[in-house]
């Protein structure tokens, strides 16, 4: 290993100040978490409060750096395969919303994107004052969940659209499933337009032969990547990474100082650098505890007859080519319980899960996973399982029909530009319906189910009758919903109808 690489030069930079003990004059104010310790209140978080230190000498700055900042993303950079990164601290959101502000430069510029996009991807829309033209995501047909669009659908929105600033896509997505990004990476360079990738889930991609390649590998110009998520920084740690020519690296660098705070955490940028460095020194050897890990857990599933694991079909499918081995997707094969209900008795034994839906319950194993903690969630599975199955009459056939939440709304393979505006609605303009009144009328507020925190409906859409439908179901599941005023689900916002633009049949 090339010795350079064998340093955490922020880390570092802040344990010196830690063991200095220096005499603090400035921010913040718990001055080293000695305010507890003057209190009588001595913490476990103390230790953690000597590192969150502020922009003094020997620190370096975030928003300018020349210093240990600098170099712990220039070794990011290499590491993770881009030509410059660049540290979050405010996680994957505000990487989203640096390269779509940067991208779209001007109000009603158009920005390709996945309808199954993350809400920050909307709110990045709503600041650029973007227009989106909303591209289907392929459906893998045995399991009815959402990827990425085809390379044919983005093909013919680069033909309808040559002038669009760009392409953004999710991939993988909350449940692990991927495809190959290479073609649409070069069907958007065929027009001199980057590939954005919203890589939140896939920060650990490409890292050893057993994980699939990263978004960069495959020609991405822009990647975000919850480093938080499936590495091991702390929560809000994230990074942007760049390559190649078509982004204006330097507006990056200006919109990231508009979306991040002027105060960055220091032990969030630490624990990016310590994320990093554990990379470079352990190599492939620090994914292969928790790879075994999860094997010798799948394995133990064949014990547990009637629960099903999510993976990629033996025959050809392009909408889900490649499966995460950390995300386990579980099902009753038999239909009995709902992810809901799994979720629900997992939680009992007190496994908590990733999220649920309808079907599926996605469980995240890691390279801190344990053997311990797997022999347990198996022991939980098959007594959930036992239960179950006693109580309910055993049916053969596996029951697949089911409402999956976090694909999309559209019906088109590609929309009509869509405006995404700040300006506030007046309220006379908007009414509340309950959800079973909603079919036909236009949203007036997002409804994003969380997790996965993908807007099934934004203001603006139109609310269908199938959509209708499967909000009447979220509401009875309970599931929880950010963006809407009730917090049940009970009642919707909806614009008012204008009487006098209806025209006389």
């Amino acid at each position: 290993m090339d010795k350079k690489n064998d340093k955490a030069p922020l880390y570092d930079a802040l344990l010196d100040y830690k063991n200095h003990r220096y005499k603090s004059f400035h921010v913040p104010g718990h001055k080293n978490g000695q305010v507890y310790i003057n209190a009588g209140r001595p913490n476990k978080f103390s230790e953690v409060m000597e590192i969150d230190l502020t922009e003094i000498i020997g620190t370096d700055d975030l928003h300018h750096p020349e210093g240990v900042i600098r170099e712990a993303q220039e070794l990011a950079a290499r590491c993770f395969g881009a030509e410059q990164t660049f540290f979050l601290v405010g996680g994957s959101t505000v990487g989203n919303l640096a390269l779509i502000l940067s991208v779209c430069t001007e109000p009603g510029d158009i920005l390709l994107v996945q309808r199954n996009v993350h809400k920050s991807v909307l709110n990045g829309l709503m600041l650029a004052g973007a227009n989106a033209v909303f591209l289907a995501p392929q459906v893998d047909v045995e399991t009815g969940l959402a990827t990425t669009p085809s390379v044919d659908t983005v093909n013919r929105a680069l033909e309808r659209y040559p002038h669009a600033k760009g392409l953004l896509v999710t991939s993988p997505n909350y449940y692990g499933m991927g495809t190959d990004l290479t073609s649409l990476a070069e069907a958007c360079h065929s027009y001199g337009i980057p590939l954005l990738v919203d890589e939140a889930h896939g920060a650990h991609y490409g890292q050893h032969p057993a994980l699939p390649r990263n978004a960069l590998a495959s020609g991405a110009d822009g990647v975000v990547q919850s480093t938080h998520k499936m590495l091991a920084a702390m929560t809000m740690g994230a990074m942007l990474h760049i390559q190649g020519k078509l982004l204006n690296r330097e507006l990056i660098r200006q919109r990231l100082a508009i979306v991040q705070s002027s105060s960055p955490s220091y032990p969030i940028m630490a624990s990016l650098d310590l994320s990093r460095h554990l990379l470079d020194v352990e190599g492939d050897n620090l994914f292969h505890s928790g790879l075994a890990v999860v094997e010798a857990f799948k394995n133990g599933l064949n014990k547990i007859p009637h629960i099903g694991l999510l993976q990629p079909s033996t025959w050809a499918n392009d909408a889900y080519i490649t499966q995460d081995p950390f995300k386990v997707v579980l099902y009753d094969k038999n239909g009995k319980l709902s992810g809901y209900d799994l979720q629900r008795e997992l939680e009992r034994y007190g496994c908590i899960p990733e999220m649920s839906d309808e079907r599926y319950v996605v469980l995240v194993f890691s390279i801190g996973s344990t053997t311990e903690d797997a022999k347990y969630l198996l022991e939980a599975l098959q007594h959930i399982y036992e239960e179950a199955h006693q109580s309910i009459p055993f049916n053969d056939k596996e029951q697949i029909d089911f409402v999956e939440f976090s694909t999309w709304n559209n019906t088109a393979d590609i929309s009509e530009p869509v405006p995404f505006r700040l300006s506030p609605v007046s309220q006379d303009r908007i009414d509340k319906v309950t959800v079973q009144e909603s079919a036909g009328r236009t949203a007036a507020e997002m409804i994003i189910p969380y997790p996965p925190g993908i807007p099934i409906v934004y203001p603006g859409e139109l609310i269908t009758d199938e959509l209708a439908s499967k909000l009447i179901k979220l509401s009875d599941q309970h599931v929880k919903c950010q963006g809407t005023a009730d917090p049940t689900l009970k009642t919707i916002r909806v614009y008012i109808i204008d009487e006098s633009r209806k025209t006389d049949e």
